[in-house]
């Protein structure tokens, strides 16, 4: 891309400005600091001459700005400039090393690392002060031209952007001109507009949903539009919307305040419309971002949720690394499809996944809807608990009531595939260790002699039954009803009684 000439020679100017003008501020700045300094500490001596620096520094500063913008004027005039430029500069560097000689032989130390900063500073543009004017030397023109070449001009831009249409933006001022004015413009760039008189409508607009960005005017009668704005932020379905503040008030505090209380930007009347349009660009892109990273969190969110239990994850976030907890009580369901691998042999791969995806989502929902916590699937086994990791009283009625779900979600299953499918389930309640093992995959999980004997209950039960120990069956106690086995020789456990569960008649 070709940079025009007067754009580059007002890029080089303005590059200059800066290259000179920091410094004299810096200087200007520095100089304030030993003012004060010395104030403090009653040096009436230095004041007087740091004052006469500082007189020095704002007459560098106005030459040093008239220099530049007369960088492409006459030879004469601008001689005269680098000349005059000297004489504020030399006045800084004399009074600054009579106050560097007086600091040593007063013991005033504190002055001497700033002083030592503005006389640095002012050797500097001493020895830079002929660059000004030479607009044909090298580095200012390779440096500006190398920057403009990468950034088109304003004249040169496309049309709006194809996914402006998607964006809905919310326009806010109670004067009709305004408000028709700025919707038209803003229609015009391929914009959806709403255009809202109060700041009330805007509210009840914003809470409606569906705005990507809102143009909000700041001085309003009735609501303001801080107000306003402080109301969308506030709001949890509205705080996500990004806020462009527009008013004629242009001064500091205003401006502050807006950013303060959550605005994106801040543009004063009349604003600038392709000022304007660049801001409401960069806004709508940030928020498409947001809105982006949004999605993605929740989506991890909810793969989270499916590993862990809400009040684990919870317990993570607040910075806990260990998770282990002791269970006094909770009640362990296991459960098996009788001969699956049998039947799987004569299924595809992917039959025998839809079959189990089937009957596992049946559990799942189960689960939730009994309020227990599945564990984990091991093959066709499916195992959840009942008093974790939130200790309740009843886990064991619906840890049972699960068990008696899940037999009747099999017979389903059965008639609608029409395979022979039978389950068998155990339970035991007793004490266990609950706790979240591994880094890359996480897994919550127990361990424990109630876990075991769970799965004993499980793989010693009969087929369409569910199987308990007598300590799940004292639990229990008469809000279900039992069929005795009497006594069962238990691996690693010995003889154990066990009882069958009925549903009551």
């Amino acid at each position: 891309m070709v940079v025009s000439g007067g754009r580059l020679e007002q890029a080089v100017a303005a590059f200059l400005r800066e290259e000179f003008c920091a410094p004299a501020a810096a200087i200007i700045g520095f100089v304030d600091i030993l003012i004060e300094d010395a104030r403090q500490h009653e040096w009436t001596d230095c004041v007087r001459d740091l004052e006469r620096m500082r007189q020095a520094g704002a007459q560098l500063s106005a030459l040093i700005a008239q220099a530049v913008d007369s960088s492409h004027g006459g030879k004469d005039e601008i001689a005269r400039l680098r000349h005059e430029l000297r004489t504020p500069l030399n006045a800084i560097k004399g009074y600054g090393e009579l106050l560097v000689e007086e600091a040593q032989d007063s013991g005033h130390d504190s002055l001497l690392t700033d002083l030592g900063k503005v006389l640095d500073l002012a050797d500097r543009l001493l020895g830079e002060i002929d660059r000004i004017g030479d607009t044909a030397a090298a580095p200012p023109i390779d440096i500006v031209g190398a920057v403009l070449q990468g950034i088109r001009p304003l004249g040169d831009r496309a049309g709006p952007d194809p996914r402006s249409g998607a964006s809905h933006i919310l326009v806010v001022d109670d004067n009709a001109s305004n408000r028709d004015l700025l919707a038209r413009r803003l229609v015009r760039e391929g914009y959806r507009v709403t255009a809202a008189e109060s700041g009330a409508s805007a509210l009840a607009f914003a809470s409606a949903g569906g705005f990507d960005l809102v143009l909000l005017d700041l001085v309003m009668p009735g609501m303001s539009g801080f107000e306003v704005l402080c109301r969308l932020k506030a709001d949890t379905s509205t705080q996500h919307i990004p806020v462009i503040m527009i008013s004629a008030l242009d001064e500091l505090d205003s401006t502050v305040r807006c950013i303060e209380a959550g605005a994106e930007d801040y543009l004063p009347k009349p604003f600038n419309p392709v000022l304007l349009r660049a801001r409401i660009g960069a806004s709508l892109e940030k928020k498409r971002l947001l809105d982006e990273l949004r999605v993605e969190k929740e989506r991890s969110e909810a793969l989270l949720l499916n590993i862990l239990p809400r009040t684990i994850v919870e317990r993570m976030r607040r910075g806990e690394t260990v998770i282990a907890d002791r269970i006094a009580a909770s009640t362990i369901l296991f459960s098996d499809l009788v001969d699956f691998s049998s039947l799987a042999a004569k299924f595809s791969a992917e039959e025998t996944v839809k079959l189990l995806e089937l009957l596992f989502s049946r559990f799942d929902a189960l689960a939730a809807r009994h309020g227990v916590e599945k564990i984990k699937t091991i093959g066709d086994g499916y195992m959840v608990a009942g008093g974790l990791p939130e200790t309740c009283t009843d886990h064991a009625v619906a840890v049972a009531e699960m068990a008696l779900a899940m037999l009747s979600a099999v017979e389903d299953t059965r008639h609608a595939v029409g395979r022979p499918l039978q389950l068998r389930i155990g339970l035991h309640t007793g004490e266990l260790v609950a706790g979240v093992i591994g880094t890359r995959k996480l897994a919550y999980d127990v361990w424990g002699d109630a876990v075991n004997t769970a799965k004993r209950m499980e793989s010693g039960g009969l087929p369409g039954r569910v199987h308990v120990s007598a300590a799940t069956r004292q639990v229990l106690g008469d809000r279900v009803r039992f069929e005795p086995r009497g006594l069962l020789d238990v691996k690693g456990k010995g003889p154990m009684e066990t009882y069958f569960l009925y549903r009551h008649e």
